[in-house]
């Protein structure tokens, strides 16, 4: 196979166009088979944007074709293919995975796959009954604690932007067969060559229900409103679960992918001597704005049809050295009320496929470390996040708190002791009547209020940094809606060589035990673990 690196087309282009090029470089008139490995967007000379692609060729006569094409652009290729170690299995174990985010659902779908029949727990809803949970809290308020838009099936990433990509290294194909994986549940192909791909909440939403389904199909067991409460051990090693304080479930092997926000879980653990420990993560606020101000920093024009709504990634340094940086970003998307805790409120960002709304969010986040918790030990970071979110709650009257940059900022120098009237000399590019597209209910408030002033002060000096790359960015009208402090998981439970925990025969996996970050890396975390317990069970048969 022959790859070609950097063939640009103008966007809007046709496949004929296309197919022309690749035949200019190699130099040949053969019929030829294209596959699209990535395409990204080149838009250095806006308006004039560009599709840049990696293509894979087939064609006859490779070798005498590769000596006479041009090599600058030109490699010879061999795929690798993703192999799962066991197949066919016929024993009478059954795993246990604890979760249905993209960790435990990939799991599952791969032991299924491999003849398992695994049971997964989950102790929120099934997708249509978790939908439902979750648009009735954001219409009146009423929080259920266990299915709401972290707990339920397909993890906190459901309600998101359906974001796929991921900077893990993929030398063993997991990224590849998770993708593959996506499209044959109902994704569309080009998420297998997009250089950021996403699905949106609504497709996501699809892709979980069919792999439900198929590891349903494949003999295995998804159990709803089946909360872990406690581990059950003999000699180090797990012997039982117990679920929702009544069930017991005798087993050996246990896949833990609980998510980010299992609080309740993470405590369980550290009582019953699991060894964990707190991780830097990091916290902020979402800002809105319109997104034709995006649009124009992006593609130099306030609409493109062909790419739709466009996306930015910004980082900075803050005098203190934090790290501030985007996160999470949704182009025509809206802010969620992400809550999962009576008297605690949290955000997060969602699109649907379509990314057509008119507003642009993401979360502008600053690192924080255990030094930043208040507190010490393992769980000082969760408490952290419990104080910050109990703090949004309060200054919103239970509903999500939103207040104009321009307020955020003077309030904020006032408390570092300096007069800035910046905002009122500065013409504004957003209008005074630019109001939040928000998911749930909403007041103004005093945002500026709810984070340290360490932090606080670096998330502004982030977002006077970021006004200097994209015009506007640090508009005065812009909206600051907060709090946002489940970017990831505040600990890591540790696991060993062979991705056990201190408890033998538990895995911990994916994004909430601290091994992941999003939802195709959790999904790689969930094979990888699915990898090494099938190995462990067939070698257990053995011997």
């Amino acid at each position: 196979m022959l790859r070609i690196n950097q063939l640009k087309l103008p966007v809007g282009h046709t496949g004929s166009e296309l197919e022309k090029q690749v035949k200019k470089i190699l130099r040949c008139r053969e019929n030829l088979e294209i596959t699209i490995v990535r395409r990204s967007v080149d838009a250095r000379k806006k308006p004039e944007l560009y599709f840049n692609y990696i293509l894979d060729v087939k064609v006859k006569n490779e070798a005498d074709i590769y000596r006479r094409c041009n090599k600058k652009q030109v490699q010879i290729y061999r795929e690798v293919f993703y192999h799962f170690p066991v197949s066919g299995y016929s024993g009478d174990i059954r795993p246990v995975i604890i979760g249905t985010g993209p960790a435990g659902l990939f799991c599952g779908y791969m032991l299924a796959k491999a003849g398992f029949k695994p049971i997964l727990l989950e102790r929120g809803h099934s997708i249509e009954q978790r939908t439902i949970d979750v648009e009735s809290f954001w219409e009146n308020g009423n929080l259920n604690p266990e299915s709401n838009v972290q707990f339920g099936e397909g993890g906190a990433g459901t309600f998101s932007d359906g974001k796929l990509n991921t900077l893990v290294k993929d030398k063993y194909g997991r990224n590849k067969k998770v993708l593959s994986l996506f499209v044959k549940f109902g994704a569309p192909e080009e998420i297998l060559y997009d250089y950021k791909p996403h699905i949106g909440t609504d497709v996501l939403r699809r892709v979980v229900v069919n792999i439900r389904k198929a590891i349903e199909n494949m003999g295995g067991e998804v159990r709803f409103s089946s909360k872990v409460t406690g581990i059950e051990a003999e000699e180090n090693q797990v012997s039982a679960l117990i679920i929702n304080e009544m069930e017991r479930l005798e087993t050996k092997f246990v896949v833990l992918a609980p998510g980010h926000s299992a609080r309740d879980t993470f405590e369980m653990l550290h009582h019953k001597g699991i060894l964990m420990e707190a991780k830097p993560f990091a916290l902020g606020m979402r800002v809105e704005h319109p997104q034709e101000i995006i649009n124009l920093s992006q593609y130099g024009k306030a609409e493109e049809k062909i790419l739709g709504n466009a996306a930015y990634k910004v980082t900075a340094k803050a005098p203190d050295q934090r790290g501030v940086y985007s996160f999470c970003m949704c182009p025509g998307g809206y802010v969620v009320d992400a809550s999962s805790e009576q008297g605690r409120l949290v955000v997060n960002g969602m699109s649907y496929s379509g990314r057509s709304g008119c507003n642009a969010n993401s979360a502008i986040i600053v690192s924080v470390t255990p030094e930043d918790f208040e507190g010490e030990g393992v769980l000082a970071g969760m408490e952290f996040q419990r104080k910050l979110e109990e703090k949004a709650f309060q200054t919103g009257f239970g509903t999500i708190p939103v207040e104009r940059y321009s307020d955020y900022k003077e309030a904020v120098d006032g408390m570092m002791g300096r007069e800035n009237k910046e905002y009122q000399k500065k013409p504004s590019m957003i209008s005074q009547n630019f109001t939040p597209q928000i998911k749930g209910r909403w007041s103004f408030g005093a945002v500026h209020e709810i984070l340290p002033k360490s932090l606080s002060k670096a998330f502004v000096e982030g977002m006077e940094q970021f006004g200097t790359v994209i015009k506007g960015f640090n508009d005065g009208n812009v909206l600051v809606e907060g709090v946002e402090s489940r970017t990831s998981s505040p600990v890591r439970i540790l696991r060993d060589e062979n991705l056990q925990s201190s408890l033998k025969g538990l895995y911990p996996c994916g994004e909430g035990a601290g091994y992941a970050g999003g939802i195709t890396s959790a999904a790689m975390d969930g094979i990888r673990v699915a990898e090494e317990l099938a190995v462990h069970i067939i070698n257990r048969n053995k011997h």
